[in-house]
């Protein structure tokens, strides 16, 4: 098997989860096996395979993370230094440190192995739409 690798541009809206799952299926060539590796490009936004048949899952995730680490006019983030670039940066960069920002998946005739509620998301920590972008390779 070659090696293959793309890129895969991701607009967001914003805070959220956003499944990109069909994009990397119609990717691979049919009858093509091997390891998945996908790497995302920033340092405020993660990766993640999560649950894609109830929206609550990413609500809750979403509101969970808020909880945790909360914007940096907070009181309770009162000792962050990197504010310059608004108060959702640090905590933006905070939750990208504790998620994966890279996933390996396993591709079986061209799709990749995923359970039946399983999907493949960017969630994106920063307030503002940004265009993300995904290095895949397959190899």
């Amino acid at each position: 098997m070659r090696l293959m690798q793309t890129e895969f541009s991701i607009q967001t809206r914003g805070t959220g989860l956003y499944d990109f799952t069909s994009e990397v299926g119609r990717w691979a060539p049919s009858g093509t096996t091997g390891l998945l590796t996908l790497f995302v490009r920033h340092t405020s936004c993660s990766l993640l395979i999560q649950e894609n048949a109830d929206p609550d899952v990413q609500r809750d995730l979403q509101a969970y993370f808020h909880r945790l680490v909360p914007p940096a006019d907070d009181p309770s983030m009162s000792y962050l230094s990197h504010t310059v670039e608004g108060p959702d940066d640090m905590p933006a960069h905070i939750k990208a440190a504790m998620m994966p920002v890279s996933l390996s998946i396993p591709v079986t005739d061209g799709r990749p192995a995923l359970g039946t509620w399983q999907g493949i998301y960017l969630f994106e920590h920063r307030q503002a739409p940004h265009t993300r972008r995904v290095a895949a390779h397959l190899g």
